[in-house]
């Protein structure tokens, strides 16, 4: 029979086991801190157009999400490059970042992600074939989901047809993420919120109903807690300010333009959007 002394012996923790699983919880816990910091950067630096210096920080943020054997996350940040190169109008960049992120993985918001960025930038008959793929896998492994059902797809779904040339069909479509626009979908690796608006404000544009574009761009403006440091949260100046335009409103749109600008102060001057930026802030004048 064991002595109660000899019980105690075999109960305590070994010394050097329980020393190395703390040790690899804290390295855990603080790769986990570093990603979440570069990622963090990454979408700083792109808010105010500093596109070379968050490209370099999703690249140590994917890497060091790799290198923690963590595939999804690095896919979301891959995801979120491509969506942010979509929006500055560098497809080529675009493309690159979304094939990288989907030989990691595709979970949910990746694929969104991927597909938003395919119809933000090319409009021709292959890519839309893609964006298509893409709904119609969404749609089937997500029935039951409501952030897929009316976010995600209606979203999509008014991109592909505004690139046919439909934005009014466009907007009857995007018209069910309503009820959810103002909601939070985003993960650790991505930001997704409020993309409902943001198109639904370029649907608008397309149709040349200006106030209504107005509008939506105004309320991501109103609602930076939501859209924090996401791109369409900078780029929310440059649509509303081609909104006033159409308008007829010179004052406004000057307005809008120079907020833009000056928080672009600092940005590559190479981004596409910008240098369209300048020109019709130019032209203004």
């Amino acid at each position: 029979m064991l002595t109660s002394s000899v019980v105690d012996v075999i109960a305590r923790p070994r010394p050097s086991v329980a020393v190395s699983c703390w040790t690899d919880f804290v390295e855990s816990i603080v790769v986990v801190v570093v990603v979440v910091f570069l990622a963090a950067e990454a979408d700083t630096s792109a808010y105010t157009g500093q596109l070379r210096k968050a490209r370099e920080f999703s690249r140590q943020a994917v890497a060091s999400a790799v290198k923690a054997d963590e595939k999804e996350t690095a896919s979301g940040y891959e995801a979120d490059a491509a969506l942010r190169e979509a929006l500055f109008r560098n497809p080529g960049e675009s493309r690159k970042r979304a094939a990288a992120a989907l030989a990691f993985a595709t979970p949910r918001d990746v694929e969104y992600g991927i597909a938003l960025a395919l119809a933000l930038t090319d409009a021709n008959r292959s890519s839309q074939a893609e964006v298509t793929k893409m709904m119609g896998d969404l749609a089937r492994r997500f029935r039951e989901d409501t952030v897929v059902q009316f976010n995600y797809l209606p979203t999509i779904k008014a991109l592909v047809e505004m690139n046919l040339g439909n934005p009014a069909k466009a907007i009857e479509i995007i018209e069910a993420a309503r009820p959810y626009e103002l909601g939070s979908p985003s993960n650790i690796s991505m930001s997704l919120s409020m993309y409902p608006v943001y198109v639904r404000g370029l649907a608008y544009l397309s149709a040349r109903q200006g106030a209504e574009a107005a509008a939506e761009f105004q309320k991501i403006l109103a609602n930076q807690g939501i859209v924090q440091t996401e791109p369409i949260g900078a780029l929310a100046h440059l649509v509303l300010a081609r909104a006033y335009v159409l308008q007829g409103d010179a004052a406004k749109a000057k307005a809008a333009y120079q907020e833009f600008l000056t928080l672009w102060k600092d940005a590559d001057p190479d981004i596409p959007i910008l240098i369209a930026a300048k020109a019709e802030y130019t032209k203004l004048q």
